[in-house]
């Protein structure tokens, strides 16, 4: 009775260390969504102010507006009236120039916030060009340089995220190869004696291999139960938002989660068990 259970707790010790690696593997493509859903927000947050003519009536403004809800470029956009650009301008600086001026100097404009894929200052300039060719556009005005700051520093980011997401795939593919090859090095004098009684390669693998994918499907399972509770927590307790819970990113998780789990576990035990299979009695005696 012992042996049935001491298996038992062979196997789930090694679920659950597989579970925890696929976790962080989880709490990866968190991160990444994350810092995905952050470059987009602030990115489409870039502004683009095109000022309007004086004499840009009705219409026109109907077509501008057509024109922006059609292009590709235009993520959203807001008017503002003259006399609501007076209002914001004396809520900001404390001043009301028609109060000395007689008049109110502000003319209507239009605040686009670009796209994420037009986000950048050659995209920009192409966009600032086009809506200057409008008639009842006067001026397009835009901060270069804080485009460009923010184009590089996003750049730059992504290159470190996706360099510590290699890292850490990395680190979780060595902890669970090592967890899978020390289970089955507890099984090479059975290995070596299949080997001795003409048994193929293939015929001794198998069972190893269906083992260890079902662990890796259990522990993916494991993985999965936790990251729900801890997005759900963070997003729905915390009050902060990770990422929009889209079936895209919910999809994106958990399918690589399980296919890390899956593949890794599968290469693990075959190589392992490869391993067992060369290796002759006398060098099981000396590892």
């Amino acid at each position: 009775m012992s042996r049935p259970h001491h298996l038992w707790n062979m196997y789930i010790t090694a679920a659950v260390s597989v579970a925890l690696v696929l976790c962080l593997v989880g709490v990866e493509c968190v991160l990444l969504l994350s810092a995905g859903s952050l470059m987009k927000h602030v990115k489409e947050n870039v502004t683009i102010t095109a000022l309007l003519t004086n004499d840009a009536d009705t219409i026109a403004r109907q077509r501008f507006e057509n024109m922006l809800a059609a292009a590709d470029y235009c993520s959203s956009f807001r008017y503002i009236s003259a006399e609501d650009a007076l209002e914001e301008h004396i809520q900001t600086l404390g001043e009301d120039p028609s109060a000395f001026l007689g008049y109110n100097p502000l003319t209507a404009s239009y605040e686009i916030h670009p796209a994420v894929l037009y986000a950048t200052p050659d995209s920009i300039s192409i966009v600032e060009s086009k809506l200057l060719e409008l008639p009842y556009i006067d001026k397009v005005l835009y901060q270069k340089n804080l485009v460009k700051m923010l184009n590089s520093n996003v750049s730059q980011a992504a290159i470190a995220l996706l360099i510590i997401a290699a890292v850490l795939l990395l680190i979780a593919c060595v902890l669970i190869v090592n967890t899978i090859r020390l289970q089955i090095y507890s099984k090479r004098f059975l290995i070596n004696t299949m080997t001795l009684v003409g048994a193929t390669p293939w015929t001794i693998k198998a069972p190893f291999v269906g083992r260890y994918i079902l662990l890796g499907t259990v522990a993916a399972l494991l993985s999965i139960g936790a990251l729900t509770g801890l997005v759900y927590y963070v997003q729905i307790h915390l009050g902060i938002v990770l990422f929009p819970l889209t079936w895209q990113n919910i999809t994106f998780v958990v399918g690589t989660v399980f296919l890390a789990g899956l593949l890794i576990t599968f290469f693990s035990s075959m190589i392992a068990t490869g391993r067992y299979i060369r290796m002759n009695i006398n060098t099981m005696y000396e590892i």
